[in-house]
Formats: C-alpha cells, structure tokens, sequence
C-alpha cells in the first residue's frame, strides 16, 4: 500500500473542506496523532455455511501433530509479545496482594450451569476461544473453526474452516465472534499472517447459519495485528491489537449494509507506552447501544513495577471518530485511575501457572487487559468492567476485576469497586465478567495448582447489593480438568464471557485439559439470581414487550423491579436518541405509548430503566 504523509495539516483541512476524504494516505490530527483512511483490499459475500459441505469440514489432527506445528511456531507467535519486566524494586505492594484477603464472601450458594457442552478442540496451541450468544444461538470459534450450535449444544453446522468464509484465506486464526444485538447480525473475524490482514464477516441476517459479507482489510501493511480485540460501538467495529500506538474503527453502518467498500480508520495515538505487550481494549457494549456522538472507549493497566508511573493504574482512552471529516478525529488519554496495589509482574517466560504431576506451567496472559471490557449504560452513570491477572502471594495468580463508573452528568471516571479474586492457595487466570440487567456481576475462569487439580472452568459472581469489591457467589464447577497439558505454555490465548439477549444469563467459552491427555474448550451458560431463588422473579422482572399499533409503539412492562421512576427511551440503531419520557409505575407495572409518526422505516431500540435496572428491547417500525 503506498503511503503519503500531509505534515502541513492545513492542507488535510482544505482538502477535506470541498467534501473529499483522503485515502491511504497519513494526516495529521489535533492530537498529535495521526489518521489513515483505508479501504478493503477485497469483498465477497459467502454461500449460506448450513449449506457447506464436506470439502470445508475441519479434519482434527492428533495432540501430537498440533503440539509439534504450535513448538515449531513458538519464535513467530511470540514475535510481538514481550514480557514485562519488574524495574522498580519499591514498587507496591511489597508483599501480598492487599485485597485477596477480603474479596471472597461465599453469602451464596452457586447454581448449577444452565447449559455446558464440550465445544470445538481447536487444531493448534492455543485454542483462542472465542464465542456470542444470540436469542437462539450460540456461534463460536476456535483455532482454526467455527460452528453454530443451538443453546442446548446441538450443532447447526459442521465444523467449518474459517477459511470457508474468505478466499484465499490460510486459516491462520485468532478469532472473535461479536452478536450485535441492536442490529441483530453476527461478526466472525480471524488475522492472515501474510499480508498482516484482519478479515471480518457480517451476516446478511440475523441467522447465523446463512450468508456473510465478508472483507479483507490490511490496518498496518508493516505490522502483523498480534491479538486483535474487536468491539461493538454505536459508530464502528472497533479494533486494538499489540501496535502501542493504533487503534483501528470499521464502519459499522456501511457493513452492516453489506456495503463492498466500507471505510477503516486507523488512528495513531500521540502518546502511549512502548515497552513489553500493550494492547489496550476497546469498549464493548451491552444493554443500551451508547448514544450517537458518545466517544470509543480502550483501557489499559499501568503496574508501578515496570511502567513509568510511580502508581498503579487503569488508563482510559477515548476516540472522537468523525467519519466525514477523519483529520479533525482525535485519540487522548482522559484519565488514570489510581488502583489499590497490585502486582502484574510474571516470569519473563511466559510459565506461570503449574499442573499436577509436570514441570510444564502454563502462560497467565499478564500485561494486557483481559477479553472483553463490558460496557453498560445506566441512569445517572456508565459502568465499564475490565479484569487482569495478578500475583497474589509469592508466584501465585489471581484475578483483580474492577467496575469503573462514568458519572454522566460531569464525565468523570472514578472506580465503583475492585477486588482480586483468589480464594484458595490455587491459581486462578483468564478472567471474563459481565453484569447482567440488575447489576449482578458473573465471572468465568481457569483454576489448576501443583498438586491435585487439574486446569479446569469454574464460575463465580456477585448481586448488585452484595458488599462491594467481594465476589458473593460460591465457586461452581462449569467441568473440573482430567490432566495436564506438557511440551508447550501455550493456554487461551483468551476466554469469553457475554451476556444473553435476555439480559440474566451469562455466557462463558474457555479451555480446559480433559484426560486423555487432549485440551478441549466448553461453553456453558449460568445465571447469578437463580443462586438465591429468584429465577421466577428474575425471568419476570424481564417482562417487556413493545409492538408497533398503528403510529404508536405500545410499550407494556410489568414485574418491575421497583416503583421508582422509569425512563422509556427510543434509540435508533446507531444509538440516536429519537424521544424520552418519565413514568412512574404502579405495582411494579407500566404502559405507555410512542409516536413513531414520520419515522424511516427500520429496527429500533426501546430502553426501560433507571439507576437499578433496564431492559433493551428492539422493534420494527413499518
């Protein structure tokens, strides 16, 4: 790709001001950035993969044809890692972590999982995990497949290649799978080494079994995009990988659309760390879609050890993205949020975790933010979960979660709660949470010691009332480990936790080592509620229905949670708020109409909620 670079950014201005947009081409930004618009070097749209037969079927090698491909890539898979390495001999804490002591409070008993199913083996070291869960499906990927099960675990499809989808792709991995809830379509995404390419897949509908929009983009000719993160904002897919500096918007409207030239922003930010593995993650939403114009969101750690804060940290980065004029779109650092002490430190070679009956330790993933950082809208406030690992005491690794909260009415960010999970002398790795509509936290994990247990999945969580910084919700076995994993390090590289459509139900894939020895990945489903008897009152305090009756929507919601007063909003699908109101219900029930009079026709969102709950439902106008 030829690149040019605008250094007089009066010129990017003048250029743009007679409504043109400059591409492949590097301009100057007031940020002290820069901005690069590209786009797709190609499209395609697939045939419906229910209907691809054996010739793209997966054929599983043997552990030890995987294990010998995965050691012989070992050199190129850690090209763009790099370890963090302790530097500052007073940095805090200077024993064990202060907050693992208080952060376990088993005040309830765990359900069971709702659903739990051996998934794809994947055909390399790492797995990569990666998976969504829809009204009625569940799609994941693994390296180097993908499949569509229903949410009892019955596959839909075979399982597939992840080259099916793009021509001429090597089926080189590291996928993610996003579900869209406010446009109702699925995102299946994986790199291609050669060429250093994302590729990225968009259903046409909300079937994720049927046909994909697919596209080939090249973000950094020069630069392999080592662990791609997306994420779902109102006004892009958005993009971080281990580049230090760039961060990476994909036009969501225009693809969403099936658009065959949709436009990528790749924005360089001014100021960033440069040592060791920094691959901040975007924001991704959940409940309502943030409203047009709200600034992307990425967070990052800074740990006293090794960074040059003097303090350990949360960073937070927003992105200004205006895709009409891009020169005038700006990435800065908002705020670092002082954290209680903590210690990301591990070894510089990447074994940390240990397993029974092997001198093989596994690698914590250390450095980085873990997959996803869930962001959910409230009344009065934002909320943003992030979780990283952590040394608890001596070696031992244990997961500090955090909920961050933006107060909307000034925009600052201050840090609700944080704890570090470790609640035995067991380690304890690859974190994913989310919070479901009443604001109870669920999170998913590994656990494996020395001695007696074996890499496994387990699950925690905590009610929106529970003391804070304390996960309150008994450890549940999703599936115990059946042996160890030896001859490579090698583990996740990432797990998932998402959360249903149906707002109470957390979704968590991950991999675990069965015996055999074989390492397999699980996805299984679990509620937090359900731990103190309140499934009944759980499935209805979700009681919201919306249907179009003439000019007006009919909105009806009944088993509230309380009687306080209710916002009902009515977004588009780029997060547009189109009107609003205040009600009060009575009996825990309410009903109102809207006037969609003179609305385009489409999908739209109707939010019912205040500072304890909400409900995000979509509709179709017609």
């Amino acid at each position: 790709m030829k690149k040019q670079l605008l250094f007089a950014f009066g010129i990017s201005v003048s250029v743009l001001a007679i409504g043109q947009i400059q591409y492949d081409v590097e301009i100057p930004t007031p940020d002290g950035g820069s901005v690069m618009m590209i786009k797709p070097k190609n499209f395609s749209v697939t045939r419906p993969i229910r209907d691809l037969d054996a010739l793209y079927e997966a054929v599983e090698k043997s552990e030890a044809e995987q294990l010998a491909e995965a050691q012989a890539k070992e050199p190129s898979n850690k090209r763009e890692r790099r370890t963090h390495a302790m530097t500052n001999p007073n940095a805090l804490p200077q024993g064990d972590d202060p907050l693992a002591a208080s952060s376990y409070n088993p005040i309830h008993t765990a359900a069971p999982p709702i659903a739990n199913w051996q998934a794809q083996s994947g055909s390399g070291y790492p797995p990569d995990p990666s998976g969504a869960a829809g009204p009625n499906h569940y799609v994941q990927a693994v390296n180097t497949t993908y499949r569509v099960y229903n949410k009892t675990g019955t596959g839909l499809t075979g399982t597939l290649n992840l080259s099916s989808m793009w021509s001429g792709s090597t089926n080189d991995g590291d996928p993610i799978v996003l579900y869209d809830r406010y446009a109702d379509r699925w995102i299946i995404s994986q790199f291609q080494i050669s060429g250093n390419e994302i590729l990225i897949a968009v259903s046409q509908t909300n079937d994720p079994t049927g046909s994909y929009y697919t596209w080939t983009f090249v973000p950094q000719a020069s630069q392999f995009p080592d662990y791609f993160k997306l994420s779902i904002w109102h006004d892009g897919y958005y993009m971080t990988a281990n580049w230090n500096e760039r961060v990476v918007a994909f036009d969501r409207t225009a693809m969403l659309a099936g658009n065959a030239s949709p436009s990528m922003m790749v924005k360089a930010m001014s100021t960033t760390p440069t040592n060791g593995f920094f691959a901040p993650m975007p924001a991704d939403a959940d409940g309502q879609l943030p409203p047009s114009g709200t600034p992307a969101l990425f967070f990052s750690f800074e740990d006293d050890g090794w960074s040059s804060s003097n303090q350990d940290a949360i960073r937070i980065y927003q992105m200004n993205t205006n895709w009409s004029n891009p020169p005038s779109t700006t990435c800065t650092l908002v705020t670092a949020l002082l954290t209680t002490p903590f210690n990301a430190v591990f070894t510089t070679s990447w074994t940390d975790v240990p397993q029974p009956g092997t001198s093989q330790k596994l690698d914590v993933i250390s450095g980085v933010v873990q997959f996803r950082a869930q962001y959910r809208r409230w009344s009065g406030y934002n909320s943003v979960l992030v979780c990283l690992p952590v040394k608890v005491t001596g070696l031992q690794a244990g997961i500090r979660w955090l909920e961050l909260r933006e107060n909307t009415a000034n925009s600052t960010w201050s840090i609700y709660q944080e704890g570090t999970y470790a609640p035995t002398t067991d380690y304890y790795w690859m974190g994913g949470l989310a919070m479901d509509d009443q604001g109870n936290i669920g999170m998913g994990y590994n656990k494996s010691n020395a001695t007696s247990t074996y890499p496994g999945l387990y699950y925690t969580g905590r009610l929106a009332a529970d003391p804070l910084g304390q996960m309150t919700v008994a450890e549940q076995t999703a599936i115990a480990g059946g042996g160890s994993q030896s001859g490579i390090e090698r583990w996740g590289d990432y797990a998932q936790c998402t959360l249903d459509p149906d707002g109470v139900t957390f979704w968590y894939t991950g991999e675990y080592y069965a015996s055999g020895p074989a390492k397999r990945t699980r996805i299984f489903s679990f509620q937090i509620a359900t731990s103190i008897g309140m499934a009944e009152n759980q499935n209805a305090a979700n009681n919201l229905t919306v249907y179009q009756n003439g000019s007006n929507l009919q909105v009806n919601a009944s088993n509230l949670v309380n009687n306080d007063e209710m916002l009902v909003d009515l977004f588009d699908v780029s997060g547009k708020l189109i009107s609003g109101q205040k009600l009060v219900p009575v009996a825990n029930m309410l009903s109102t109409t809207i006037s969609v009079d003179g609305l385009a026709k489409g999908v739209y969102m109707v939010r019912v909620g205040n500072i304890g709950f909400q409900k995000v439902v979509k509709v179709s106008v017609n």
